[in-house]
């Protein structure tokens, strides 16, 4: 029987990260899961328990550390999703040189280099597939995380041109989320009547869960997406309301625009 996939989470035993792990395990992968500092608890799928390596994802010599333990452990890495990354709020003009360094260091120059890792192990396997967790942050303004939403902007590019060079071995995929409700959900979004009302602005009327994300991720790792390479796969829940369509709407019922 054929072994089951071998599956690197980064930042996967927490948020969104935890979801993506617990649905590769209930999917019947080996899940490896990584951060900064082994979590309280690990992700897990009835029977099944996703392993943690400790790692700094920033630090070249930890990524190399992280790679080698894994492929002791397992002799093959046939997944990566690089999702571990985030930003605090701050305005970009009172934010200092460093702040955006390390942004841009997390969530674009750290996965770029755990990709390259994982690709020359995947080109000696001859098949793999990356996966990277991006943001609708990318897409549009992102005023308070200026240089995370570039920074995502740039992993959008990043996975086109991946997945020319790394093809046909390796598949480079990008999976965009819209808002998602995880433990951390309140520090964006405030108290629940905070997320109800974003909620109220998505057209399916709520929050992404982290396991909505994790099953986007299954699909696509999976030899059901053989065929897709270079593409970016959108998950907002039918995207953001118009602003005008508010604005018109408002004025509307306050007796303004064109008069019988």
């Amino acid at each position: 029987m054929p072994q089951p996939p071998v599956v690197l989470v980064t930042g996967g035993a927490k948020g969104v990260g935890r979801g993506i792990s617990e649905r590769f395990l209930a999917s019947g992968a080996t899940v490896i899961a990584c951060g900064r500092e082994r979590p309280e608890s690990l992700p897990q799928a009835a029977e099944r328990r996703a392993e943690f390596i400790a790692a700094d994802l920033r630090d070249e010599q930890a990524r190399i550390a992280l790679l080698t333990e894994l492929i002791e452990r397992h002799g093959r890495l046939d997944v990566l999703v690089n999702n571990a990354g985030g930003s605090p709020f701050a305005m970009a003009d009172q934010a200092s040189p460093r702040f955006h360094d390390k942004i841009l260091q997390l969530n674009l120059l750290a996965p770029l280099h755990l990709a390259q890792l994982a690709n020359a192990q995947m080109q000696k396997q001859g098949s793999g597939a990356i996966v990277f967790i991006a943001s609708v942050s990318g897409l549009r303004p992102s005023p308070g995380t200026a240089a995370y939403g570039a920074a995502k902007a740039a992993v959008l590019s990043l996975v086109q041109s991946l997945a020319i060079e790394w093809a046909p071995k390796v598949r480079v995929v990008a999976v965009t989320p819209g808002p998602v409700l995880t433990e951390q959900a309140d520090l964006h979004y405030g108290d629940a009547s905070g997320i109800a009302a974003v909620a109220s602005t998505i057209p399916l009327q709520r929050l992404a869960q982290p396991n909505d994300i994790g099953d986007a991720c299954v699909w696509l790792a999976s030899p059901a997406a053989s065929y897709v390479s270079g593409s970016n796969l959108l998950l907002h829940g039918g995207g953001e309301r118009p602003a005008f369509l508010a604005a018109a709407t408002a004025n509307r019922d306050a007796g303004g625009g064109r008069k019988p």
